[in-house]
Order: structure tokens, then sequence, then C-alpha cells
């Protein structure tokens, strides 16, 4: 079953006004063209800015641990089922983000959906290329299991290529033969490791933050030469989605990253896949970000509820 629905507000950032999401990008996009021999570490210094638009929520604690081998950060609200877990892979082109950049997020997706998660500091490109990160994800996927946490209650859940990788393990989990998640979650996935989609060129102008060029380098991090970008773990517009859990897609309608999810979206409905699709009009990026200042985001937070509620 298919549900698309786009939600338009009357300014970019919804009813908190101007769009400090927005202006990050763009302020991340001076600094790298007037610096193009910016190493990975000040790189990742600056993405790790990525929460600074998300008011802190109120309610959620904090905790450090690893799972499975891989480190990362609890997101506990007060209040939520324990039982009832979100296993977080956070965004950054496989290479920068971190479970600190992406806590705050993490945690008010957590309170909207009465549940607890967990961030993961996965292994990063291009120390490590691909599939180091699905791994991580599985491994700590099997810890929660071993832990006592039934698989139907574990939603994995991720932005841009912590999107990608959301998707990713639950085909891992499938092609292993194990039990996967109850649902996957995917804010503006970033799927298209050959990069040659549509809206790549046609929200090129509206698009604050993503262009061609930055995705071939995060693609040539994580793939390297040796793996063939239509690998269907690394790109999932290349899997087979039979048997795959409900799936929820958001993006924003002026990303360049759009066209990845309506994609996704025709893809798993074809399988057969209980697919939604919400997009957020007018909006960049992992639009998400903005929690806490915009009621475009509370409005896509309720709907995500319901669904997950369902």
């Amino acid at each position: 079953m298919t549900n698309i629905s786009e939600t338009l507000s009357t300014a970019p950032g919804g009813a908190a006004g101007p769009d400090v999401l927005r202006d990050l990008y763009a302020d991340w996009s001076e600094i790298m063209a007037a610096t193009p021999d910016l190493t990975i570490r000040l790189l990742r210094s600056l993405f790790d800015e990525w929460h600074q638009p998300t008011v802190e929520p109120e309610g959620v604690t904090y905790r450090e641990e690893t799972v499975g081998g891989v480190p990362g950060i609890w997101c506990l609200p007060q209040g939520a089922d324990g039982s009832n877990l979100l296993l977080y892979t956070h965004g950054g082109g496989f290479a920068v983000g971190s479970a600190a950049s992406h806590r705050k997020l993490a945690g008010h997706v957590a309170k909207a959906l009465g549940a607890v998660s967990f961030v993961l500091d996965y292994r990063r490109a291009p120390e490590f290329q691909h599939p180091a990160q699905i791994e991580d994800g599985v491994a700590a996927f099997d810890a929660l299991i071993a832990n006592g946490i039934a698989p139907q209650d574990i939603t994995t859940i991720g932005d841009s290529a912590g999107g990608n990788l959301a998707i990713a393990v639950a085909l891992s989990l499938l092609e292993q033969g194990k039990q996967g998640p109850g649902s996957v979650i995917a804010f503006s996935p970033w799927l298209d490791m050959e990069n040659k989609g549509e809206t790549l060129a046609t929200n090129n102008d509206t698009d604050a933050l993503i262009t061609p060029e930055l995705l071939e380098g995060m693609i040539a991090g994580v793939l390297g030469d040796t793996i063939d970008p239509k690998t269907p773990l690394a790109n999932p517009l290349y899997a087979d989605f039979t048997g795959f859990p409900r799936l929820y897609i958001t993006a924003g309608s002026v990303e360049s990253l759009l066209d990845n999810a309506t994609r996704l979206e025709k893809l798993a409905a074809s399988a057969g896949v209980d697919v939604t699709l919400s997009i957020g009009g007018g909006q960049q990026h992992v639009y998400p970000f903005l929690a806490g200042r915009s009621a475009l985001v509370d409005d896509e937070f309720a709907k995500l509820a319901a669904w997950y509620q369902k």
C-alpha cells in the first residue's frame, strides 16, 4: 500500500520563519568551496555542527554505551517504552556526521514515537569502506536481539547515508536468513551510488548543500575502486525488496536527493511493501533537523507516530 503526501509550509522553515538548516548548509558550502583542501578531520568537525538547528528535546536523557562492539549514544525519553527501539544510523556521506551530531534529532524522534533510540557511531569512510558500516549495523542489531529485544520491536532508522544504511541493514538481515526489523524509517535517503538522479540537476539551484561533486567524493570514499556502484547493499535501488518490512520515507521537495526517495517508494511498492512517502514542501535535505522550531516538522512527526503505532 502506498500513501504519498506533500505538506506545504508558508515559509521554508515552517512556522518558525527563516530556515536555519538551509543557512547552515549554505555556510558549509561556502567553507568547502573556499577550502578545497579541507582535511577529513576538519570536515568532520564542520559536520558535527549538524545538531545546531535542532532544539534540545525536553525530557530526554542520554547515555553512552557500546552495543555489539559498536559505540553509540542512547536517547531515553522520559516514560518511553524501552522494549520499542529505534536503531539510528546517522547521515554524512558515510564519512562525516556522528552520534553526537544526531543525538538531538534521534531524541526528538524517539520521544514522538514513545520509544528509545540508540545512535550508532559506526565505522566511517574512507578509513573503512563498504560494507563495514552495514556490518556494524547488523552487529548492533544482533546484540540487541541477544539482549532480549524482539526483532519486530526494532526499527532501523536513519537519514541521508544513514537512511541508506537503515535500509541496507534490513536487506542484509533478510539476505542472511535472519528475522529483521519490524519497520524501517528513512529521512532523505541517499541511495544512488551512480550519482545520476534527475533531481541532482532539477533541484541543483534550490538545494543548499548537495551537489554531484560532493556526492562523487563521498562515493569514492566509501566504495573505492573495487566496489560496483550497482551492488544492492551499497545501492538499494538495485535491491530485491521482496519480504521487506513496512517502510516510511521522508524527503524535502527542493532537495537534490528527492528522486532517491521517490524511486525507492516505487521500487518498494512494486515488491508489495507497505510503503509511505511524505514530502515536505519547500524543505531541504533531512528537514527533520528543524525539530523543535518548525510546525511542519511537528506535523511530520505526528504523521510518523500515527504510522509507527499502527
